[in-house]
């Protein structure tokens, strides 16, 4: 089902509408700065399998967490005043950032190195959906494994089968994030995406 939604504005109706789905462990599709994504509530073990499901993914693929701002992080992530700088610096904005774990990530989304992919879009859709959810969304890419992310909500609706909501907020990109691992030093690029990797060497 799709639910237009106004990209830069979205209406509290509407957000409550697509929380209120997080919440019965459903899964959207909503937008971001970047692609679509795939999310479902961060604490709903049978909604996260169902993500991995929906998708069509190995349980060996990462997931990220959605946060509304730098303040969610430190629960999730160990942070130092050099990464909270970096952090501060790039979000909100086209990055996930590869942290170590704290023991308030489910072991159900850890991989073995005990690491979690954090991001804060800078997109007023989805921080809203998960500042109103009270909690991380976690998310991945709205695409077959593979495959290229999808642009259009109504191929998004018709592609990924047992979506609670499609929150449509008009055509997505086509670059999706870029991935830095912070653990290591320096930082690794696991992914070039549509955040400048330049920019973020220099700093």
């Amino acid at each position: 089902m799709l639910l237009a939604i106004h990209p830069d504005h979205p209406e509290p109706r509407k957000v409550r509408r697509a929380v209120e789905a997080l919440e019965d462990g459903g899964v959207i599709a909503y937008p971001t700065d970047t692609v679509y994504g795939l999310g479902c509530d961060l604490t709903n073990k049978h909604a996260v399998e169902r993500l991995y499901q929906v998708k069509g993914m190995d349980r060996s693929q990462p997931l990220a967490f959605v946060c509304p701002d730098l303040s969610d992080i430190a629960r999730y992530a160990l942070v130092d005043n050099q990464v909270y700088r970096v952090l501060r610096r790039f979000l909100p904005g086209p990055y996930t950032f590869i942290l170590p774990a704290t023991r308030e990530v489910p072991k159900l989304v850890q991989l073995k190195r005990k690491t979690v992919g954090i991001r804060v879009p800078a997109c007023e859709v989805t921080r809203t959906l998960a500042r109103e959810l009270g909690r991380p969304i976690i998310s991945t890419t709205a695409a077959r494994p593979g495959q290229e992310p999808l642009v259009d909500p109504h191929e998004i609706d018709a592609t990924f089968r047992g979506l609670a909501l499609v929150l449509d907020g008009g055509a997505g990109g086509l670059v999706p994030t870029t991935v830095v691992d912070l653990t290591q030093i320096p930082p690794v690029i696991v992914r070039e995406g549509a955040g400048a990797v330049d920019e973020f060497v220099t700093s």
